[in-house]
């Protein structure tokens, strides 16, 4: 009996040593992968350490700390359907598409340029999936994956093309309402408002390149998780552009009337930083109002449609 007890628990041993030795081999797979994602954080540690820290000074990219969250959120509700995507590895393309990503990185190191630095990380996340998954696995992945776009700043070059036109548009509309409504006397000279008893200056900061960028980015997330048309989805991103634009002349408009009913101390302070946050809210339920219409014009059509 006692040898018989010993046969079966040499048999039981035999029997799943084979089924361990699977999972680590599994395992083991793995760590190739492994060595290259902890390679690649080192290597844009510098980079990464960098974008991080303007989310963080700079208002104007300070939704840049929500961008990766919404893609890997994205990455996250679509986990059952990336599971099924089956591996078809485009080795060639991948490769080449490092490469191309770590010749950015050089290139924008020696020359300080920091956006293709930044891009190159992107467009290297890019190269490792076809890489490893290839094209299947990169069509699921181009939202989450072009999303992270948004949390780089552009160059300087651009970006001061976008401000001031919009410092110009906001006074300009601020002014014009005021006089239309003769709610004060006003005098515009370029981006800065006349008062009767000060003078107010439409700078960079009061420029709406702030809420322009964080709702549009709002907008892009947004519509891609709440949407399923990829029309309306264009169109409410389209829409919004405007209703940032209005809502930043309305807070310099409303500056002004401050300034001048008030106090001229309020375009300064806790009360200039409080009516930015109150305009932004403002407009964030715009968009969402926008949506709702563009959503009932879209089923209003469709019903004609099919009259």
């Amino acid at each position: 009996m006692a040898t018989e007890q010993g046969l079966a628990a040499v048999e039981n041993t035999k029997s799943t040593a084979p089924e361990i030795s699977a999972k680590d081999k599994s395992l083991l797979a793995y760590w190739p992968i492994a060595v290259l994602v902890v390679a690649v954080a080192l290597l844009y540690a510098p980079v990464l350490d960098r974008l991080v820290r303007q989310w963080y000074a700079d208002p104007e990219y300070s939704h840049g700390f929500i961008v990766p969250l919404i893609s890997g959120f994205v990455v996250w509700r679509k986990r059952d359907l990336l599971a099924a995507v089956p591996e078809k590895p485009a080795v060639f393309l991948g490769l080449s598409t490092v490469l191309i990503s770590l010749a950015l990185l050089f290139v924008g190191s020696l020359g300080a340029e920091l956006f293709l630095t930044r891009v190159s990380l992107v467009l290297i996340a890019v190269g490792l999936t076809l890489y490893f998954q290839g094209l299947p696995m990169l069509r699921q992945l181009a939202f989450p994956i072009g999303f992270l776009l948004l949390a780089i700043p552009l160059p300087a070059l651009i970006y001061n093309q976008i401000v001031f036109p919009l410092q110009l548009l906001a006074s300009q509309m601020a002014t014009g309402i005021l006089d239309v409504t003769h709610a004060m006397p006003i005098l515009r000279e370029g981006n800065v408002l006349i008062l009767p008893n000060s003078t107010l200056e439409v700078v960079e900061a009061c420029s709406g390149i702030r809420s322009l960028f964080s709702l549009i980015t709002l907008a892009i997330g947004y519509g891609y998780l709440v949407e399923k048309s990829t029309l309306l989805r264009c169109l409410l991103v389209l829409g919004t552009v405007p209703v940032a634009v209005i809502a930043n002349a309305t807070r310099v408009m409303i500056t002004a009337l401050l300034c001048y009913y008030v106090d001229p101390s309020a375009a300064e302070g806790l009360t200039h930083e409080f009516s930015g946050i109150v305009i932004f809210v403002a407009a964030t339920l715009m968009m969402l109002v926008l949506h709702a219409l563009l959503v009932r014009g879209s089923k209003l059509l469709g019903r004609r449609a099919t009259a």
